[in-house]
């Protein structure tokens, strides 16, 4: 996750896109000092996440508001679970609610469908990769819920990896002008970066693996034959990752070729938020 500076920062452009000039609702209906407490309920099975998030929130809108966790962030859930409890001045309290509840119902969401994938993948070895397929401003607390799912993180960024893709490869004229331009542009700037390179075909692989110092190869749209037969030819000599076209029912049957990786851009951008509702506590 990113540091706690940044996600401070990023509270407070949130709270202040969603309260703006004042909660006039909450300002009209309850009394200024009026004290409460309020529970965060579970309604829907899953994996919790975004627990410290949310005590953050608070806690950055209100340093007297007192926050109990019941669970921790990555259990499971049922409903009926309650995940914490918050005590203080209730106009902190709602003001926070919808907030709260945004995060920790999206993590939720993409920490239990990154279970469900990774459960679909037991005792193969495989696992489970996001990718940048997330919601702008909010990546570094998506690719938390995927770790607390289960899978692993791809790079954050275009900053952090070196990913050759089909258009880099296209625009560069092919894999040798796009592999030897990276090992040129990585000395020249001193940088030490992972180098993987997307795949489409056996003849591919062959040319890509003849350059040496690729880290990772993408297999990209192989079906499950010649995702076989690309394992066989590759045969642990570099990492491999497969993507594109697999769904919940093919994907075993990938993971079980051998690869190392599989990235599901649906962890984070084809998820269903989960049911968590914050209600008064008396």
């Amino acid at each position: 996750m990113n540091s706690p500076h940044e996600l401070d920062q990023a509270i407070d452009r949130w709270l202040q896109e969603d309260i703006g000039e004042g909660d006039h609702t909450t300002f009209s209906t309850i009394p200024q000092n009026a004290s409460g407490s309020a529970k965060l309920l579970v309604k829907e099975k899953g994996i919790l996440a975004g627990l410290s998030v949310a005590q953050k929130i608070f806690h950055r809108f209100d340093k007297k508001l007192k926050f109990v966790p019941l669970m921790e962030d990555g259990q499971n859930i049922s409903p009926g679970d309650l995940a914490f409890r918050v005590n203080g001045r209730v106009h902190s309290i709602l003001q926070c609610e919808r907030l709260v509840l945004n995060v920790m119902q999206r993590m939720s969401g993409i920490a239990s469908t990154t279970s469900e994938y990774v459960g679909l993948l037991e005792g193969t070895g495989t696992r489970i990769l996001d990718t940048r397929k997330t919601t702008p401003g909010m990546r570094f607390l998506e690719k938390e819920a995927v770790r607390l799912g289960g899978g692993v993180n791809h790079r954050f960024g275009l900053y952090d990896m070196v990913l050759i893709k089909d258009n880099h490869i296209d625009f560069a004229g092919g894999y040798t002008q796009a592999i030897e331009g990276t090992k040129v542009y990585l000395e020249k700037h001193k940088l030490d970066l992972d180098i993987i390179v997307e795949v489409r075909s056996l003849e591919d692989i062959k040319e890509v693996l003849s350059h040496g110092s690729v880290r990772r190869l993408l297999l990209d749209n192989f079906s499950v034959e010649l995702t076989r037969k690309a394992v066989e030819l590759i045969d642990h000599r570099v990492e491999m990752e497969s993507s594109g076209g697999i769904t919940r029912e093919t994907i075993r049957s990938y993971a079980e070729c051998g690869v190392d990786y599989i990235s599901v851009g649906a962890l984070t951008h084809q998820i269903k938020s989960l049911d968590l509702s914050l209600k008064a506590d008396f």
